[in-house]
């Protein structure tokens, strides 16, 4: 297999975090950039990288980059392609499309007329052409359009990595998977000391943790990947990158890893999460209101994700939660290193701490801060 550019999609503000997890899997030539990080390999790498990213949203293989002001220039770009060593005429393909200045500017049109020139091409050549299924098609095609320069890619991953398969009960406001990932790497926690959910609602970043502490390949969880679909797939490659995986896992952990939430049906949830994550004996979740955490002693790390509000009466009964958390941090935490998720620093006042470090992330559309604070 030999080495090509790959690019690792994820949510602004992460990359650094991704590029360090891009790192410990020795891969090489890895490059941060905006939204996003590059680095160099074989396709076995890009199955690792699918099988092991925690804070990846997707992986993509780039198949052609050129300027492009016109649909001449997009058709005549995409036709250019070998796309019959890519997809059969068997296949199903979808295209998704992200434009941001630059001369065309419909992304339908612009993924009709990238369609166009797949199968246009496919079909001179084979006399048949695949056919579109934009829910679940055996080849993503992905193009971005930035400032009149054309990537074609293809998605290596499928359904976007944050998707681990074990979050069936989807609560109010959820924290994507690979979000959650990412603010337990921001926060440096190594998996050998105490770590606490105070906050924990379904579960997800204490089940990150637990993943991470243990070793676990987050890819393990996945019913699959689009690569799988592939033609020239590595059935055998696969399959021993997939025993690796299995024989790393560390059980039991070092340390303990505990969630809680005032809601006892919401920690059942949690629970179940668990247990299709294949870590509910790692986590302990308890039922209590904050103002009773008693974290485990020693020095370790917590993470909230309070609720922040979109209304303002909202904000304003938020208010006394937040104020609260401040409190529990003081009187509760000593020798903790405490992060708070929020997406309203307005609220984040009401904490009445001096945090340490303020770092910009966001969720979805939403600007937040991942809030630091060393509890001495």
């Amino acid at each position: 297999m030999s080495a090509q550019e790959f690019f690792v999609t994820t949510a602004k503000g992460v990359e650094e975090v991704l590029a360090a997890e891009l790192a410990e899997l020795e891969l090489a030539s890895v490059q941060a950039e905006s939204g996003g990080v590059r680095f160099r390999g074989s396709l076995r790498d890009a199955y690792r990288a699918n099988l092991w990213l925690h804070s990846a949203s997707r992986v993509l293989m780039p198949v052609a980059e050129f300027a492009c002001q016109s649909p001449d220039e997009l058709y005549s770009g995409v036709r250019a392609v070998d796309w019959c060593s890519l997809v059969t005429s068997s296949m199903t393909l979808a295209v998704e499309c992200s434009l941001r200045d630059s001369a065309l500017t419909h992304s339908g049109f612009v993924a009709l007329k990238t369609k166009d020139a797949i199968v246009d091409c496919v079909r001179d050549r084979t006399g048949s052409r695949p056919s579109v299924d934009t829910k679940d098609p055996d080849l993503r095609v992905n193009v971005r359009l930035f400032r009149n320069r054309c990537t074609v890619s293809l998605d290596l991953s499928g359904t976007p990595l944050d998707r681990r398969g074990y979050r069936l009960d989807r609560h109010e406001a959820p924290l994507k998977e690979n979000l959650a990932a990412a603010l337990i790497g921001l926060s440096g926690w190594n998996g050998e000391t105490p770590f606490v959910d105070p906050m924990c609602g379904t579960g997800t970043i204490a089940i990150e943790a637990a993943l991470k502490g243990a070793r676990v390949a987050p890819g393990l969880l996945r019913r699959g990947f689009g690569f799988q679909r592939w033609p020239g797939f590595d059935q055998k490659v696969w399959r021993q990158l997939l025993e690796e995986a299995r024989s790393l896992k560390r059980d039991p952990l070092p340390a303990p890893i505990v969630g809680s939430d005032v809601s006892a049906p919401v920690i059942e949830m949690a629970r179940e999460n668990a247990r299709r994550a294949g870590v509910a004996g790692l986590v302990e979740f308890k039922q209590h209101a904050i103002a009773d955490l008693t974290p485990p002693p020693g020095a370790g790390t917590m993470i909230f994700n309070p609720p922040y509000g979109k209304r303002l009466g909202e904000v304003e009964e938020l208010k006394p939660l937040y104020r609260q958390i401040g409190d529990v941090m003081k009187q509760r935490c000593t020798g903790y290193t405490a992060y708070l998720f929020t997406g309203n620093l307005e609220l984040a006042k009401s904490v009445g701490l001096k945090a340490s470090r303020r770092i910009v992330l966001f969720n979805g559309p939403i600007e937040c801060r991942l809030l630091k604070y060393e509890l001495y």
